[in-house]
């Protein structure tokens, strides 16, 4: 049990292991591990048992002063009834029909709040041992252990996450107030200066030569500022989706592409805008750092994930340590519960796979 605290295993793991590993220590029947919820139920998260009878498929019960989960709430100590014959409420009698005679519940406070409790029953017409709730405390402190943990990796993922889309929003907005703001008046300003050259009298043909060099260095601003825009954030994304953002991106790329695009429908924006990142940022890779002279590219909604294949034939090497955006894209791709996988050895080329969550 320690072992899987001290190794960040996921909760549920924990989970299934206090329940088992508290009924075969202990003289007990049934094990079950619940959680205190807000609305004044206790809903069950891990169980286990070896008697024959099936345990009452209930995974929310009401709290109340005659069960061992009302008792142990009310007091937020350990508890225990040892008859339930002595007891007439709806979840005993549930317990009492599946030969259940007496149990004992320990309290899991989780940083000083009451979370749960460990709840052990016996079949046996003797109540449980006097030192039962003395053998759960040592269990209990270690399922706290692991759900503030776990807790903690949580709050952390979700404050990554609410950075990633922060971020993105911003972009956003940047890119839109350029191309509404910037953009359109160099537009106007271009346009206006054409139309003052076409009105200079034909004699004046070096006002008419300065007038053209400004309105095509307008040009060329805008161009500039058309890229800048569209690598901050492209509206073809928003607009349009993934699909016709990564066709775009493959056309300006300075490598030949090959785009296996098997992806047919809208995505969340914040997978959609993380798909594009990583392709972006790997297809710059490969034409800055890798001389690579070709990149195969497969988007593939597999399952519940979005699978991101991305493979070049240039020299290899990369390593997320020496930079090259691959730490950005690691931390992008896990904020949103996505898998971040690189192979690229030296002269083999570099293989990227990422795996993004689709799920709600």
């Amino acid at each position: 049990m320690a072992t899987l605290v001290a190794q960040g295993a996921p909760s549920r793991s924990v989970f299934d292991a206090v329940t088992e590993e508290v009924g075969r220590l202990l003289p007990a029947d049934v094990t079950l591990l619940c959680r205190y919820d807000p609305d004044g139920y206790m809903a069950r998260i891990g169980e286990w048992s070896r008697t024959p009878e099936p345990i009452p498929r209930v995974s929310r019960a009401r709290l109340g002063s005659h069960n061992v989960g009302g008792l142990v709430f009310e007091t937020g100590r350990s508890a225990r009834i040892d008859d339930f014959d002595d007891h007439a409420s709806p979840g005993v009698l549930a317990w009492r029909s599946a030969g259940l005679r007496s149990a004992v519940g320990a309290p899991i406070s989780v940083e000083g709040r009451l979370w749960g409790l460990v709840v052990v029953m016996s079949t046996s017409a003797e109540p449980l041992p006097a030192d039962t709730e003395a053998r759960l405390s040592g269990f209990t402190e270690l399922v706290a252990t692991a759900i503030a943990n776990a807790e903690a990796n949580a709050e952390l993922k979700a404050s990554r996450a609410r950075i990633v889309a922060t971020a993105d929003q911003t972009r956003r907005r940047i890119e839109r107030d350029l191309h509404d703001g910037a953009q359109q008046r160099l537009v106007t300003l271009a346009l206006q200066i054409r139309a003052a050259q076409a009105k200079v009298p034909a004699q004046l043909d070096t006002l008419t030569a300065e007038l053209d060099e400004v309105a095509t260095g307008l040009s060329s601003t805008l161009d500039e500022l058309r890229e800048y825009a569209r690598g901050i954030h492209p509206a073809i994304l928003a607009k349009g989706g993934l699909a016709p953002a990564l066709n775009t991106l493959v056309r300006r790329s300075p490598v030949r592409v090959t785009l296996d695009m098997r992806l047919r429908a809208r995505l969340p924006e914040p997978i959609e805008v993380t798909a594009y990142y990583v392709i972006s940022e790997a297809l710059t890779n490969a034409a800055k750092h890798a001389q690579a002279s070709t990149v195969h590219v497969l988007v593939d909604p597999a399952g519940a994930v979005l699978r991101l294949d991305i493979r070049d034939d240039g020299i290899g090497g990369a390593d997320p340590a020496r930079g090259s955006g691959l730490i950005g894209l690691r931390d992008r791709v896990e904020a949103i519960g996505g898998t971040f996988r690189l192979e690229s050895r030296q002269g083999e080329g570099t293989h990227l796979l990422i795996e993004l969550p689709v799920g709600r």
